[in-house]
């Protein structure tokens, strides 16, 4: 079991921090999160799209959630309020 003080290490590295409104991710780390995310869509839409009969349903969901994630890394890039 994790104590206290490791577990805000383990936090603290993944671009996390803690201050008055509770727990936030840092600017940095939601930036490398959306990031992440948009690249492990972008992985599920070639492998649907490698299939020989791709769901066209899985594939526009897909394309739609990567749009989503594009548009909140521009948002925060610019230093525009995300929606």
């Amino acid at each position: 079991m994790l104590r206290m003080r490791d577990w805000m290490r383990e936090l603290g590295a993944a671009g996390c921090a803690i201050g008055n409104g509770g727990l936030r991710m840092s600017y940095e780390g939601r930036i490398e999160s959306l990031k992440t995310r948009h690249a492990a869509i972008d992985a599920q839409i070639a492998s649907e799209d490698a299939r020989p009969r791709p769901d066209q349903a899985v594939l526009n969901k897909l394309k739609v959630e990567k749009l989503h994630l594009k548009q909140e890394l521009e948002k925060l890039r610019t230093g525009q309020p995300a929606a």
